[in-house]
């Protein structure tokens, strides 16, 4: 198993619903820390995106999950109309706040009950599509869409190169330790092989896969940074206080006023909207 910090950057195929939407509900206890601590995405996959999806400024788009308005505020600035739909109260505000001025509305409630009039060039997801209800997530994406448009989703996850920090072997004690450490035999992706769910979307019935793209980057965390971070996935936010407080203290202790490099990789799906 390659060495990382414990996160939920997807949902696994045995957690059940309850948990699901238990860890869900966890972020907008980070409202007033998440756009600071996220990071921000390639401007090469808002170029791509919008070149495959053929989007033109003044189109109108649905942005499902926007947090506090991370991938929302890239597309704003390029000139589009964008409907959120966010179910954390407090991300919604915040992401009120971060989006005035823009042509941007947002809506506080869970994109499972969002009566889509089938008007929208886009739908999109930005590292929130595998909150989503897997039974239904792809028809009420086909019913928000018009004719032609496109659905995108894409995710923010921890890519570990040959020549990655050794911070992240030397902390999987610690998780153990907790009783929070991965299955044996967990692997991680390297830089631009993260999994893709082209035949996901294609099985759905409603989409065709008609773009899959990689990007990774690298960002350089102080202690306190990396552990910001931290304290907006869900898997941290749902610990007991013991097992975050001992976590975040070995965090420090190991780095000990020297920065971690964390690379990031992310796929884009584009997909058509089928008759």
């Amino acid at each position: 198993m390659v060495g990382m910090t414990k996160e939920t950057p997807w949902i696994h195929p045995s957690t059940s619903e309850p948990e699901r939407e238990t860890l869900r509900q966890t972020f907008d206890q980070a409202a007033d820390r998440y756009h600071r601590a996220r990071p921000d995405y390639p401007a090469a996959l808002y170029d791509d995106l919008i070149a495959a999806a053929g989007l033109k400024p003044g189109d109108r788009l649905l942005e499902v999950g926007c947090a506090t308005g991370k991938a929302t505020l890239p597309l704003a600035r390029r000139g589009f109309g964008i409907t959120c739909v966010e179910l954390g109260p407090a991300l919604a505000a915040a992401a009120r706040a971060n989006l005035a001025g823009y042509d941007v509305d947002v809506v506080h409630g869970q994109f499972e009950d969002f009566a889509g009039d089938g008007s929208f060039a886009l739908v999109y997801a930005a590292t929130a599509w595998h909150w989503i209800d897997p039974a239904i997530r792809y028809a009420r994406a086909w019913r928000a869409l018009r004719p032609g448009g496109h659905l995108a989703f894409w995710e923010a996850v921890h890519v570990v190169p040959d020549d990655g920090d050794p911070f992240f072997r030397e902390i999987q004690p610690v998780f153990e330790e907790i009783g929070d450490a991965f299955p044996p035999g967990t692997t991680w992706p390297r830089p631009g092989e993260v999994p893709d769910l082209r035949a996901d979307i294609e099985a759905s019935g409603l989409f065709s896969a008609i773009a899959v793209r990689q990007y990774d980057w690298e960002i350089v965390y102080t202690a306190a940074e990396y552990i910001e971070l931290l304290s907006t996935f869900s898997g941290n936010i749902a610990m007991a206080d013991w097992q975050r407080d001992r976590l975040f203290s070995e965090i420090r202790r190991l780095l000990a006023g020297r920065p971690v490099r964390r690379h990031w990789g992310g796929v884009l799906h584009v997909a058509r909207r089928l008759p």
